[in-house]
């Protein structure tokens, strides 16, 4: 009996979802899924262990599918083998749209992914979010007009016109939308391209039942249009269960029922657990097929029990749905009408870089702060340092020898302490430029928003002005005050070279900012790589006295390079008269540091080869966490 009504229902819904023209929507089928985690271990690897196994469903047009389960049942390892963003996942099985096989390039023409975190640039309007959003998902082939219009439609169905010119925020530098309006404003943006596949990840979490409800509002007038939409949800308050067409449940990896809310009753029923009157049959159903901790064999045995039930029931007549759902369609359906995009990108290459280098510059003016600090902490820096050796480089006449060795001495500790000052000023902030932004870039680039190159090359151009003015700041401030040589052209070249300093800094900063994961790692990462680009920088360590397997080192070490520069410029030519004797002083003070003149152009020649390498490794090392 229940067979023969789950083969009148069809799995589609009952009759909670009104008709809708079937070539509307899309059919998404997956059959026999069975994922793995690789084992864990160095030396001795345990075995995969097994998420899900033999998972088996299907959502057509017009129906909202609720994927439910309690935590560790597999929810979110299901969508995301859906949503094809699994990294590191053995997956075994078959992925199926109105019966054509799946692949990455057609997931991403027809769908739409709402996750669980909501990741927005904080200094955009809510209209501007939109806006750069549709600039970059819908085709070049769509007037700016069109786009314009998509963005007041998608705003007045979720019912974000109120906070359209209101800063999203930024969590602890201003305040910004509510946590509802960002959920809405996280629909919005993937609405933007209207998708015939809409999946979500746990769209309620965080909400209020009625900022839940509305939510899951959207979502059901999306079915009413004849879109798919899959969701995983976590405790829905019985209004929100209501709304719901079809239910997945996962227990243990295993699918423990899929079918209708009236079937799923019948269900529960069947196995001596019906859902109490005036009780959520959301939590009812997660709480029954849960591990709890007192009893965790029983309830193991009584899920393993129930997912049977289902597999040698209602699961055969699934079983049968699925197979029929993957055969190729008789005539032309929504999918045949969508052309798919050679490339990943719907946007050009221009329109990304106009539209990444707009936002980053909105960044900077909007929130100023982080820019407005480098300069004025350089600044300090030069009149604090100025001051500590205010006049070290000034020469008095009749100087002893011990006090020419004390001036020379002197002089070359301000060399070394501008250099590493700017040095460490200038690389410690950036190792958060790209590790704190992370999570954002990997969505929006994952999206298909823009690509990795025209990202990487907008944040450098956008933020140079910063690692310019910072240092020639310093340097004007300083220069004069310690008393280094007074011509113009030598002032120039410090500030140049101090400048180019601070640049490769910045660059090697990046290298770190994207090696490491997170921000944390790389924090923990910038002092012990960089302390030996130190050591070897040409003051602590003089050239030719390293061990032969260390001196590689210096040839990495820009504070090297910067050191042998500047002394150069500061002594090459400098003679001191002492009782109508002169000195050669620079010359002996290079020859000291064990410096060769000859070398000043070379090193200026390294100096921007390691500008230009570290932020190639940097991009390499980007691009690399962006493989799916």
């Amino acid at each position: 009996m229940e067979q023969l009504e789950m083969q009148e229902s069809k799995g589609v819904g009952g009759g909670s979802t009104p008709p809708v023209d079937p070539t509307a929507g899309v059919t998404y089928t997956w059959r026999k899924l069975n994922v793995y985690a690789p084992g864990k271990g160095f030396f001795k690897k345990s075995p995969p262990f097994h998420i899900l196994k033999d998972v088996s469903g299907l959502c057509d047009g017009g129906q909202l599918l609720a994927i439910m389960g309690a935590s560790g049942a597999g929810k979110t390892t299901l969508l995301n083998v859906l949503t094809f963003r699994s990294r590191k996942l053995k997956i075994e099985g078959d992925i199926y749209i109105n019966g054509r096989p799946v692949d990455l390039r057609t997931i991403a023409g027809v769908s739409a992914y709402v996750q669980q975190e909501d990741l927005f640039t904080g200094v955009f309007t809510v209209k501007e979010q939109l806006m750069f959003n549709a600039q970059l998902r819908i085709g070049k082939e769509v007037s700016e007009k069109e786009r314009r219009k998509r963005v007041h439609e998608v705003m007045k169905e979720l019912g974000l016109n109120k906070c359209a010119d209101t800063r999203i925020g930024i969590p602890g530098r201003f305040k910004g939308i509510s946590g509802g309006e960002k959920k809405r404003l996280a629909f919005a943006c993937e609405m933007i391209t209207n998708p015939l596949l809409l999946l979500c990840d746990e769209p309620t979490s965080g909400l209020d039942s009625f900022m839940a409800a509305s939510v899951v509002n959207a979502m059901k007038r999306m079915t009413s249009m004849g879109k798919t939409v899959i969701a995983t949800i976590h405790q829905p308050s019985s209004e929100v269960f209501a709304l719901f067409d079809r239910l997945l449940i996962l227990a243990e990896g295993r699918v423990a029922f899929l079918g209708t809310v009236d079937l799923a009753h019948k269900f529960f029923s069947r196995l001596e657990r019906p859902c109490p009157k005036n009780h959520n049959p959301g939590d009812h159903f997660i709480y029954t097929l849960a591990i709890k901790a007192s009893k965790e064999e029983e309830c193991r045995q009584f899920v393993h029990h129930a997912c049977d039930s289902y597999r040698d029931n209602e699961g055969l007549v699934n079983d049968q749905l699925v197979e029929s759902a993957m055969k190729p369609p008789a005539k032309d359906d929504a999918l045949a009408s969508i052309k798919l995009p050679k490339s990943p990108y719907r946007a050009s290459w221009l329109n990304q870089f106009t539209a990444m280098t707009r936002r980053n510059w909105l960044e900077q003016l909007r929130d100023p702060v982080v820019s407005v600090v480098r300069i004025a902490q350089n600044m300090m820096f030069g009149i604090i340092f100025g001051l500590i050796y205010l006049g070290a480089g000034e020469w008095e006449e009749n100087l002893t020898g011990t006090q020419v060795l004390q001036n020379t001495q002197n002089i070359e500790g301000v060399l070394f302490v501008f250099i590493t000052n700017l040095t460490f000023s200038f690389l410690f902030p950036v190792v958060v430029t790209f590790s704190g932004v992370m999570p954002l870039f990997l969505r929006e680039h994952w999206n298909g928003l823009y690509r990795t190159d025209v990202y990487f090359l907008t944040r450098n151009l956008v933020e140079l002005p910063v690692f310019i003015v910072g240092p020639c700041c310093f340097t004007a401030i300083a220069y004069y005050m310690v008393g280094l040589r007074v011509e113009a052209q030598y002032f120039f070249i410090t500030m140049a070279i101090l400048t180019l300093n601070a640049s490769v800094s910045v660059s090697y900063g990046y290298m770190i900012s994207c090696l490491a994961k997170n921000y944390q790692t790389a924090l923990v990462l910038a002092t012990p790589l960089t302390f030996p680009i130190m050591i070897f920088g040409g003051f602590y360590v003089r050239d030719g006295t390293s061990p032969v397997w260390l001196d590689w080192i210096k040839y990495l070490s820009w504070i090297n390079y910067s050191n042998e520069i500047l002394t150069i410029n500061q002594w090459d030519g400098f003679n001191y008269t002492i009782h109508n004797d002169t000195i050669p002083v620079g010359e002996e003070v290079i020859k000291q540091f064990g410096f060769e003149t000859d070398d000043f152009y070379t090193d200026i020649g390294a100096l921007v080869a390691l500008l230009v390498g570290y932020r190639f490794l940097a991009f390499l090392f980007l691009l690399f966490k962006t493989r799916r």
